[in-house]
Parts: structure tokens; sequence; C-alpha cells
């Protein structure tokens, strides 16, 4: 037996509004270990919808629903379910009793077109909506099939889908066995790289292990199915520990570990500071930064070093290195490390130059090349060459030009 998640919206289809909803059923129901091989979107429209729940009842056994619920003339799901499975609908008045408080509450009167979500089919069940005005349904309209209907909108959804649908499913014998997922996070290699280092375990029935990429970094995510998150975990702890032995250094974190919080954390173990120059990133490592709780413990603060003239005067940059070798290059970058070490007293200085485009670049200094320094506690200094290429866009090279100094910091912090 296995699910299919169907949203219903023209306005996911243009791209209106991002679908979080997929995402969020996604997860739930792999918490409760029911499969599913399938999500669709498809518009606001009634034949076409009806070919979708056609091919979603050939190859799977629960079907559901989000969004389309509410009272205007396009929002056709529930109506349309049920001319498929040719059931009548039959209006209740203990939904629109409820629909009328709701606005009563909020000093309205409830519009007639409301009346219309008190229709649900014939057979089905109510699946209350604490907030909004739009019930949902459970239904089976055959014995094999289960549908499940939500709005739209993922602040009524979520909690209907965990005060009704996950005990209703829990009745039927679902959630007793989880599928449970661990992401292992990586930078400094490829996707192709690091899947051939890992291939035997690529192999693996259970648990399984995928490779994926996005931002400049891999993931590996190793997913157990088991009978408890325990019992998952046990599955997945020896494969993970050989999986980072295999990995070294390019292994950074888990799950929502960032190059930031991992490098916070190894900062402030060993009670070490830590500020910033940058340039082409535009202040944007130091928020990634300030974005982790407590970061002030080891973050001091940074120069937003754009011009060169603030190159020279604050950090300290040697002006004839300027004019030699361009305010892109290893030397300029090591410079604006001891810099900002230096004045803002840090025992580490961590620094970005580069040319993020779309404009700016030459044959030599082409868009996408980006300089890292690092200055240390013992007068170390040392700089890292990138080519993040143009075809990645400006803020793609800025985000993976941020997150590969703080790698090198990571780097650092663990090898010294």
């Amino acid at each position: 037996m296995s699910a299919e998640i169907i949203c219903v919206g023209t306005e996911l289809l243009l791209g209106d509004i991002l679908n979080g909803n997929a995402q969020f059923l996604a997860q739930q129901l792999a918490q409760l270990g029911i499969p599913h091989y399938y999500q669709t979107v498809v518009g606001d429209n009634p034949e076409r919808l009806k070919q979708v729940i056609e091919i979603a009842i050939s190859r799977a056994q629960i079907l559901i629903f989000t969004g389309g619920l509410g009272p205007t003339p396009d929002d056709l799901t529930c109506e349309t379910i049920a001319d498929f499975f040719q059931a009548p609908l039959v209006e209740h008045p203990e939904i629109i009793e409820d629909i009328t408080q709701k606005f009563a509450q909020r000093g309205r009167v409830m519009s007639p077109s409301n009346r219309k979500q008190a229709l649900i089919p014939q057979g089905a069940e109510i699946l209350p909506n604490p907030t909004g005005t739009a019930p949902g349904i459970i239904w089976q309209p055959r014995p094999e099939i289960t549908i499940f209907t939500f709005p739209g909108v993922p602040s009524e959804m979520h909690p209907m889908w965990k005060e009704t649908a996950v005990p209703f499913l829990k009745s039927q014998g679902w959630g007793k066995e989880i599928i449970y997922s661990r992401s292992l996070k990586f930078w400094g290699i490829g996707e192709s790289a690091l899947a051939e280092k890992v291939a035997s375990y690529l192999k693996l029935p259970n648990p399984t292990v995928a490779p994926y990429a996005g931002k400049g970094e891999v993931r590996l995510r190793v997913s157990a199915k088991a009978n408890s998150e325990t019992a998952a975990e046990a599955l997945i702890a020896p494969v993970e520990k050989q999986i980072k032995e295999i990995a070294g250094l390019d292994f950074y974190g888990i799950n929502d570990d960032t190059p930031a919080s991992v490098v916070g954390e190894l900062l402030r173990a060993s009670r070490e500071t830590l500020s910033v120059a940058e340039s082409c990133t535009g202040g944007g490592l130091g928020q990634m930064l300030t974005e982790i709780s407590g970061s002030s413990d080891y973050f001091w603060g940074g120069v937003i070093s754009y011009d060169n003239s603030v190159k020279v005067r604050l950090l300290g940059v040697n002006q004839e290195d300027l004019d030699k070798f361009g305010a892109v290059s290893a030397t300029v970058a090591e410079q604006m490390a001891i810099g900002v070490k230096t004045r803002l007293s840090t025992t580490w200085g961590l620094s970005i130059t580069g040319i993020a485009g779309p404009t700016g670049g030459t044959d030599t200094k082409p868009v996408g090349l980006v300089y890292v320094g690092l200055a240390g506690p013992k007068d170390e200094v040392a700089s890292f060459e990138y080519h993040f290429g143009a075809a990645r866009g400006r803020s793609l090279i800025r985000h993976v030009s941020a997150n590969a100094a703080l790698d090198n910091l990571r780097r650092r912090l663990l090898t010294r």
C-alpha cells in the first residue's frame, strides 16, 4: 500500500506559491512508514483533476489532496472528487454552524458562498478545520481507496493532519514502522566523486543511501525503516560511521548543521574569536555567522571593504600591492585577513575578495574567481583560490564563497 500527494491550484503551476505542503506531507508519511512514490500538481480544472484521480487510484491506495476547498467558483476539489466516484454531495448543517460562528468571532457575517464548503460527498467523514472555514474529508469511496482532503493554507492543513489524519491512519494499522533519515553533509567534494567513494553503500537495502547536491555542498541521505526511531538510528549508526571515515575532512555535519554553525561550535569549544573582511560577498559571511544563536561568544564583527580605499584605510592593505596584483588576488586576500584580525583583536581573521558578476570579469580574472584569506593565532596566513564559474550566477557565487571561506577555517581548526 502506498500514498499519493495531489496538490490542487493553478497558482502552484504558475510558481506564485511555493509548494511546501508536499514537502510537509512527504515527511509526515515517512514518519508513519507509509511509502509514497508520486506527487502531482494540477490546476483548478475539473477534467484534468479527474484524469489525475484516474491515474492515482491505479497506483496508490491513499490519496491526499491539498487545495481547492475554498468558497470561490474555482475551488472545485471536493465536488470533482464526488463526481468522479459518482457520489452525491450532502450539505452538513454542523459545518454551516461552525463557519457562522467563526465569522461571528471576527465580527463578520458568513457570506452565502461559504455554504459551498458544507457540501461533502455522501458517506464521507468530516475532517475538522480548527482555524479556517474549509473542512476536509476522510472518505473511502471504494474498499481499497482512502481519500483525505485538506485546505491549501499550511497553517490550517498542518493541525488538521496531525490532530485527525494521523490518529485515523494509526487506527488503520499505520505508524507501526517509520522511515527515519539522517542527512550527512559534505563540502569540498563533488557529488560524483563522493558517490564513487561510497559506491558500495548506495546498494544497501536497509538503510538506503542516496546522494544529492545543492548550493555547493553534497549530501548523503541515509534512511532506515524500522519499528521505532531508536531502532532506525541503530541501523544507520554503523553506516554513518563508515561513511564519515571514508570522507574524512570533506564531511562537515548532519541534518540542520551549516558551515557557520559547525565553525561556531569549534570556536566556542576552543574559546577563540573570529572577525571577517568581505568584498564581493557584501556582508553575506557575517550574516551567516550572526544567524547562529549565541554567535556573539566568538564572532566579534567584520568590515565590508567593497571599495579599495576601505581596504587600504581600515584593513591596512598595501596600495602598491593593490595596484600590482589587483583587489582580487591572493596577496590582497591575505592582507585583508591579517588587517581585520589585527584591528578587531581576534584569534582568527577570515577574508573574501572576488568577482561575483555578472559584470567585472576579464580574460585573466573571470566572473566567479574568488580568493579567501585566513590569518591565524600564530601569525600564520594562507590564501585559497576558487573558480566558481559565471554560470552559477551572482547570488550563488556569493553564497558558495562565504561557505568556502568557513570550510577553510573549519579544516584548519580540526587539523592544527
